[in-house]
């Protein structure tokens, strides 16, 4: 259960945000009036259609854009503080392993880059091998494990320097369903024994309700919130929780809140 009295401040705070990209066809309003807060150890799943922003909001706590209206905060700080701070870690769609590396080397990049003590290094890879159940795996190289041990390695190399925050942009997208059932039962295990919060773009309903505290609801471009969803589930849930009432009530919610958000103007 969420701790209702918390008074710690949010770990990510958007206020009136918007964004907007100057393209030669003209602007593209990606995201507007944007309000949300994140609670630390919160699991925030983003739903909507494509092209809703889900991604860019993303990116935007990454720092990797840059909002046009009102303010995000990371931390207490600006995205791009909070990013010279190594506060989160971001797993892309694809793994994005290096071929020529073995999966060990792949985590070890960043640890390289931020200037890690060798030792430390091969520590924290057993670590977070083990985490993501790959240990005896990092000597193998990238194309001898399946898409789904790849993207645990992905995992693994963003939990590598130990940010509280993991930003996690449909990971599982290109994965089978089995597969996908899997990854989601581990990625719920790992959170649950690392506290991090995470945010985590989806397009499947099911995955956003299987595995969140908090489910936003976003709305086509430009993006809006329709609906913050808190789940009422318990914090452990095998999978055949899906066909429980509560899950069922709160995908219908979220069925709900996408067909509200076809209502906007544009």
């Amino acid at each position: 259960m969420k701790d209702t009295v918390n008074t710690a401040p949010p770990v990510i705070a958007a206020q009136g945000l918007g964004l907007t990209f100057q393209t030669s066809d003209g602007p593209v309003h990606a995201l507007k009036d944007v309000n949300l807060e994140i609670e630390k150890g919160d699991f925030v799943s983003f739903i909507g259609p494509s092209g809703c922003g889900k991604t860019t909001f993303l990116r935007a706590i990454a720092a990797l854009e840059h909002p046009t209206e009102g303010t995000l905060q990371v931390n207490g700080m600006t995205p791009d503080a909070a990013r010279q701070a190594r506060a989160y870690g971001y797993v892309f769609q694809a793994a994005g392993l290096y071929p020529w590396r073995t999966i060990a080397g792949n985590i070890k990049l960043p640890l390289e880059i931020m200037g890690f003590a060798r030792a430390e290094q091969n520590e924290r890879v057993e670590r977070v091998l083990e985490l993501v159940d790959l240990a005896g795996f990092g000597k193998k190289f990238p194309w001898q494990l399946s898409g789904g041990m790849q993207q645990r390695a992905s995992i693994a190399r963003a939990l590598a320097f130990d940010a509280e925050i993991l930003l996690m942009d449909e990971p599982f997208g290109a994965l089978d369903e089995i597969v996908r059932d899997r990854l989601n039962e581990e990625l719920l295990k790992l959170w649950g024994r690392t506290g991090k919060t995470i945010g985590f773009v989806t397009h499947s309903i099911p995955e956003a309700v299987y595995l969140s505290t908090k489910i936003v609801v976003m709305s086509p471009r430009p993006g809006r919130i329709t609906d913050v969803i808190e789940s009422p589930l318990p914090k452990e849930r095998p999978l055949d929780i899906r066909d429980s009432r509560e899950f069922i009530e709160v995908a219908h919610r979220v069925r709900e809140g996408l067909r509200a958000g076809h209502s906007y103007d544009e």
